[in-house]
């Protein structure tokens, strides 16, 4: 604001500042009936601090206003800005939007003009100079609402960045298998609802947006730090409050055309045993069928399989000795008859739909095997070990 010819005189002024008191407390009566939100906070000891903020604003702008030249236009009214957006980052933090202390400020701007413009032209203030305080009163509200909105906005970003950085937090520490004392105590800074269960989904980050968008709200994501896949890009861990039983189907349907893989159900101070799940599925190279997500709940014997795979190829060339002297064609066919023999129990008819043969044909493949193996067909252990060599195709060795 710059000063102007028609600065309120300095007689016209005092009759008005002394008359800032009274005013102070009808604006805030006023406020607390046409502004029911604040009925509460402006009542007792509350409403009397509210009353006399009201009276150190108006008290400032009145020096503003009388001002006639050489005066720094902020210098009056910067406490009573600073408190507008002390007052709009209190709004905030207690939750409220800004409409209720938009409407306060309207309903104050009213009462403030109505009392003090009766007061001036009381005290002889010429029509000029009332008109020019009009324009100084709605051009000071204005400047306090904008220091509400601006405090109230920026308390909303900087809690919001707070609250993610409490978040991200927690994910770190719920990954990392921390004590369940240490993750309640993070998952109350950070104000994140406990689930009963939580899932961990590693998937791509660009594909981190569109899987958020139907998922639980309390959903917790962080970069996979055990991640060193080079040129995938980065992958990012989620963990989903609730997925478990009838909800799962929901969260595969959610992931499809994701790449995501998805660990078992855990109580969520658990949920690093779903994390190490998926990890040791992605890291172990199985694949996903098509577009549907890796379940790994749906991959349990290859997990348990592969979880030794230098064991695992041992046991394989040990258990499918007889027929490491065959040609690598006759090899194959052999393996992969024994293999649906296993599966089927021996059902011919089963294993020849399987094979895409004849069942004569599966006859006579059984037969060789019998030659090879002998009567060791019919040892349990055996059989067990030919069952485990066999469930899952060769792996990379690790």
């Amino acid at each position: 604001m710059t000063s102007e010819p028609t600065a309120i005189p300095g007689d016209v002024a005092q009759a008005m500042r002394d008359e800032l008191p009274s005013v102070a407390e009808r604006t805030v009566a006023e406020i607390i009936v046409e502004v029911p939100s604040y009925a509460e906070a402006f009542t007792g000891r509350m409403g009397q601090k509210i009353a006399d903020a009201v009276e150190l604003a108006l008290g400032g702008f009145l020096e503003l206003a009388t001002a006639t030249s050489g005066v720094d236009p902020g210098t009056p009214i910067g406490p009573a800005l600073a408190a507008a957006y002390d007052l709009g980052r209190g709004e905030a933090r207690s939750g409220r939007s800004m409409d209720a202390l938009l409407a306060a400020y309207r309903v104050g701007a009213r009462v403030s003009w109505r009392e003090m413009s009766a007061t001036a032209v009381g005290a002889g203030l010429s029509v000029e100079q009332l008109a020019r305080f009009a324009e100084l009163v709605f051009a000071f509200i204005d400047q306090l609402s904008a220091a509400s909105v601006a405090g109230h906005s920026d308390e909303l970003t900087t809690t919001g960045r707070v609250r993610e950085r409490y978040l991200e937090r927690l994910a770190t520490l719920l990954l990392a298998g921390a004590p369940a004392d240490d993750l309640v105590a993070a998952a109350e800074r950070a104000d994140w609802p406990p689930p009963r269960t939580l899932t961990a989904v590693l998937l791509p980050e660009p594909k981190v947006r569109g899987a958020m968008v139907s998922l639980d709200g309390r959903t917790l994501r962080t970069p996979d730090e055990g991640s060193d896949r080079a040129g995938d890009g980065e992958l990012m861990v989620l963990l989903v409050p609730d997925a478990e039983g009838r909800s799962r189907p929901a969260l595969l349907r959610s992931l499809e055309g994701r790449d995501a893989v998805v660990g078992p159900p855990r109580p969520w101070t658990e949920a690093q045993g779903s994390y190490a799940r998926a990890r040791r599925a992605l890291d172990l190279g199985l694949g996903a069928e098509g577009s549907e997500p890796l379940d790994t709940d749906a991959r349990l014997a290859d997990l348990v399989l592969r979880a030794d795979e230098p064991a695992l190829a041992d046991l394989r060339a040990r258990a499918l000795a007889p027929l490491a002297e065959l040609s690598p064609g006759a090899r194959e066919k052999l393996t992969e008859t024994l293999r649906a023999w296993l599966l089927h129990h021996g059902r011919r008819e089963k294993i020849a739909e399987e094979l895409f043969v004849h069942p004569q044909t599966v006859r006579y493949r059984m037969g060789q095997l019998r030659e090879l193996f002998g009567r060791r067909l019919e040892d349990p252990r055996t059989v067990l070990d030919l069952t485990v060599a066999l469930g899952v195709e060769p792996g990379p060795r690790a």
